[in-house]
């Protein structure tokens, strides 16, 4: 029994390939694994050390979330040196070990790198982060996540959506929560030729100050728009605090809009098009 526990105890003791003068076993690998686990599982637990650290801190929600995501990507780098050492690959053996892993990337794991490299641009420079209300290749919603390769959106329709860390770094990216906690909403509306402007400008202005959630200060403001082909077209503008429900918001007002119009017999026009048709005689010769 202890002859056949010695030979296999050798046989996972016995290289099984070599570089760069580090010789590798099955000991070692599973013993580089066992360290690497754990150093993940440190990381989280860091991270989590981290984030219950915060809570209650006045600090902002995306720098706390910054901060602790670091702290994992940090112990995961440590945990990584520490396996590398336990197989024997020392720092000075990593060149080589960097070009195997080079070749690897330069083959089919440039989009993994991008976006793990985009995702630290994310966390240094914050252009986004968690909780801001963001557009990007035509999905909208909450960012809820920022991980080291996606960051998760929640739509309004309550969906999930991986987005990849590289669309936020090349391509156009509306933040609408970047400059504050407010927004402005535009509603536009079209009057009747003929209707008396300013009357139009002192109704909208009252259905805008009527909302509960229109900020007063701002206040809201009237532009008069544009002569149309059938309307006269004038939009509200108002400054709310709702960044995420704004859509009922602006349907809210345009019902009030709708009743205050009715109420001062303010026409809301539809287009008409006049056809007119031109008769000729036309004689025909044999």
């Amino acid at each position: 029994m202890w002859e056949a526990a010695s030979k296999i105890f050798n046989l996972i003791r016995t290289p099984l390939f070599e570089i760069s003068g580090n010789k590798f076993s099955i000991m070692s690998l599973i013993l580089a694994c066992i360290v690497f686990y754990l150093s993940v599982i440190l990381s989280r637990m860091a991270e989590r050390f981290i984030k219950n650290l915060l809570d209650g801190k006045d600090i902002d929600p995306g720098v706390k979330g910054s901060i602790s995501t670091f702290t994992r990507y940090l112990v995961v780098i440590i945990g990584t040196l520490i396996t590398l050492d336990t197989v024997g690959v020392s720092l000075s053996s990593l060149a080589a070990l960097g070009a195997v892993l080079m070749v690897g990337i330069g083959f089919g794991l440039q989009n993994i790198t991008q976006n793990f490299i985009a995702g630290l641009i994310i966390l240094i420079e914050r252009p986004i982060k968690l909780g801001d209300l963001v557009e990007v290749k035509g999905v909208s919603g909450k960012v809820i996540q920022i991980g080291a390769r996606s960051t998760l959106v929640n739509t309004r329709d309550d969906i999930t959506i991986i987005v990849p860390n590289s669309q936020f770094i090349a391509e156009q990216v509306v933040n609408e929560s970047f400059s504050g906690e407010r927004i402005r909403l535009h509603i536009s509306v079209g009057v009747a030729y003929g209707t008396d402007t300013r009357k139009v400008e002192s109704v909208l202005k009252e259905v805008g100050n009527a909302q509960a959630k229109v900020l007063d200060y701002p206040g809201p403001t009237v532009i008069f728009v544009s002569f149309g082909d059938s309307s006269l077209n004038f939009e509200l503008r108002v400054w709310t605090k709702e960044l995420w429900d704004n859509e009922s918001l602006k349907s809210d007002i345009r019902f009030s809009i709708d009743e205050a119009f009715r109420k001062e017999n303010i026409a809301i026009p539809f287009p008409q098009r006049d056809l007119h048709i031109k008769s000729t005689d036309v004689s025909l010769h044999n």
